[in-house]
């Protein structure tokens, strides 16, 4: 692809997406369709978060995206097991017909996420049709391709965005008209969130829905694991298959702006005080004993005149700031552009974790990666371990860095509001 043009027009094709009979909870089989939701796999903080889902309802979601067991063959034959045990049952039923799915999200601070939910063809990085930012864990996509396999079926969908024309194009405006219908659901989750799905099987107007999102691409919002998921599956099915697509959700940003959060990192096992000894000398490092709000405001005032970091575990807050010019011009790479190696989360790869503190970057028994900033701070203070609290990017970065075909470290970003999953699923053998 050209980058130096416009990607929308030299994409050699667009996105394509279709309709499919989405599983979804028999509410009255149910205690209540918030009790069965889950935020995404990667997002529960466990253990805690997961017990918790595992209370709220016995068919929580939680159940088929994290199972647990002991082995992993048994997590995914059980996950297999249990949603066939629910479909038999009826606890999760598929729709009558095929349809795109019109998605709802509203909290009580006025935001408001409105998207269309459908099965998109795949494709390749080379293609740009749809755009990663980030780099995967070959430990994670393994993972979820066992699960998938085992299930046959993506159990949550990918959040994607395009920038449309606002609320002039065809998919918004029926996206918009659909919204002033009466829902196939609704419902609040804890978060204060609240949720609403719509259903559009007028073959028409998915014509023209598709017609119209045919001429742009997506950028991968969150699921990079899971697209390179279903990249490796179709790959190991002949084609034509029901695995040459996968389950997503598009969000056209023009209209409905994604907030961009960070994620955060947790050393295990690594206390504050050795974290911080490693860095004497290498960046500046100041004690903050203030509230989490009022530190991250101190970081975001630090962030915007370079890297900088908040460590956390002893009962304090720890900026780290000011990296000495020396030390990233022999730990960064040079091949990338200025946007790349000035990134907080490619200094913290490259720098902080390669070459002060020894970490492997993909080893879950050495590191974690927690979107919740009060949740990483309290289990690093519990276990004894590091809390490494980053600032968001810019969403305009993230965006110019894939357009480029240039890919930011893994779990560099978070944006959100992400799709509850439990609310539509899809089996590929329906």
């Amino acid at each position: 692809m050209n980058t130096a043009g416009h990607p929308e027009a030299t994409a050699r094709r667009g996105l394509e997406l279709t309709p499919f009979r989405g599983l979804r909870y028999d509410p009255d089989r149910v205690g209540s369709l918030a009790a069965v939701t889950s935020p995404p796999y990667d997002v529960v903080v466990r253990p805690d978060g997961l017990h918790q889902l595992q209370s709220n309802d016995p068919y929580n979601i939680v159940r088929l995206i994290l199972p647990q067991a002991t082995t992993p063959a048994e997590r995914n034959e059980q996950a297999a097991r249990t949603l066939r045990g629910w479909l038999s049952e009826g606890i999760l039923t598929a729709d009558p017909e095929p349809g795109l799915y019109v998605y709802e999200q509203r909290d009580g601070a006025g935001l408001l996420q409105r998207g269309i939910i459908g099965t998109l063809l795949l494709s390749e990085p080379s293609e740009g049709v749809v755009l990663p930012h980030e780099d995967v864990m070959p430990h994670v996509v393994a993972d979820r391709a066992a699960l998938m396999r085992a299930t046959s079926a993506n159990l949550e969908p990918l959040l994607l965005t395009y920038r449309g024309n606002g609320a002039a194009s065809v998919t918004t405006t029926a996206i918009e008209r659909m919204a002033g219908r009466p829902p196939l659901l609704a419902t609040t989750t804890e978060d204060g969130f609240s949720h609403r799905l719509w259903s559009i099987t007028d073959p028409a107007e998915m014509a023209r829905i598709r017609s119209d999102l045919a001429q742009h691409q997506a950028l991968i919002a969150d699921g990079h694991h899971r697209w390179a998921t279903y990249r490796r599956l179709r790959a190991e099915h002949p084609s034509p298959s029901p695995w040459d697509h996968g389950l997503v959700l598009l969000v056209d940003t023009a209209r409905y702006p994604l907030r961009v959060r960070a994620i955060h990192r947790l050393l295990h096992g690594v206390p504050v005080a050795r974290s911080l000894a490693l860095l004497d000398g290498l960046f500046r490092v100041q004690r903050l004993d203030v509230p989490l709000a009022e530190a991250l405001d101190t970081l975001a005032d630090a962030a915007c005149a370079g890297n900088a970091f908040l460590l956390a575990g002893d009962g304090a807050f720890h900026l780290v700031d000011r990296p000495d010019p020396d030390l990233l011009s022999r730990t960064v790479p040079t091949d990338r552009p200025t946007a790349w190696r000035t990134l907080d989360a490619t200094v913290l790869h490259a720098t902080l974790l390669a070459h002060v503190w020894h970490i492997p970057e993909d080893d879950p028994t050495r590191i974690a990666y927690i979107h919740d900033t009060a949740a990483t701070v309290e289990k690093a203070e519990r276990d004894g371990g590091t809390a490494v609290l980053m600032h968001p990017v810019r969403e305009e970065v993230v965006r110019d860095l894939a357009r480029q075909g240039v890919t930011m470290p893994r779990k560099s970003t978070s944006f959100g509001p992400k799709p509850a999953s439990g609310l539509v699923l899809r089996a590929l053998d329906v």
